[in-house]
């Protein structure tokens, strides 16, 4: 029985600070309906990731027309965004066009959550010029995720340039032995520029949980200093 499949953890926020996400890659749309079942009896929003075409078409109607769904990231919430968005404190940067499945990933997942982002795209280094005309931009945003496939150097790049917390996140865009993305994590994973964090191949959601986790951070130390402050 399906039901026997799914348990949904609805007590991740209080855990940790961020909802239930379901990875839809894999499930049956038999599975995926018991889960937006669930939901919705306990009147829960869900964020939905790796959503094919093919399974939000084979949803019941009522289910699918209760999700914002948009097919190029392959990411759907359902029951509505459950927070308003905040002032953007990500940037969002893409080094090219065939990277924004995955950038639309992190900025669906990061609005989500309740968190604005600024998104940058195409600023590869292939034309380094680009990225050079917005790094005051990326410096006024204390996390900058960079997302990038082929020889993925834009990571280093901008981890050189700005202080901002930086994320990579490599992509499975290239030709050759670029494809698939191994090169990319190899190339990140081996960055010169001291501090890069970097995420799994194609990993858009978890480099935004991760930059969650980073201003969760921020903001805790914050009001440790400010209860310290009025202590004394």
């Amino acid at each position: 029985m399906v039901e026997h499949e799914i348990t949904l953890d609805f007590q991740r926020t209080a855990r940790i600070g961020f909802e239930e996400a379901i990875f839809c890659q894999g499930k049956t749309v038999e599975q995926l309906t018991q889960i937006l079942e669930t939901a919705k009896a306990r009147k829960a929003p869900l964020l939905l990731t790796r959503l094919s075409v093919a399974q939000h078409e084979g949803l019941p109607t009522a289910l699918r027309d209760a999700l914002d769904y948009e097919a190029h990231s392959r990411t759907a919430v359902f029951g509505g965004w459950p927070h308003p968005e905040a002032a953007a404190r990500v940037a969002v940067v893409g080094a090219g066009t065939s990277d924004a499945h995955v950038t639309r990933e992190i900025v669906r997942s990061l609005r989500y959550a309740g968190e604005g982002s600024t998104l940058v795209m195409d600023v590869g280094v292939a034309g380094l010029w680009r990225l050079l005309e917005k790094v005051d931009v990326l410096r006024a945003h204390p996390v900058v995720i960079v997302v990038a496939g082929m020889d993925a150097a834009l990571p280093t790049v901008v981890g050189g340039l700005i202080g901002s917390v930086v994320i990579g996140v490599p992509t499975s865009n290239g030709y050759g032995v670029a494809e698939g993305g191994t090169t990319a994590l190899h190339s990140m994973l081996a960055s010169c520029a001291p501090g890069v964090m970097v995420m799994n191949i194609d990993n858009g959601y978890g480099a935004a949980c991760a930059a969650i986790r980073v201003l969760r951070s921020f903001e805790g130390l914050a009001a440790s200093a400010g209860a310290r402050s009025r202590a004394e």
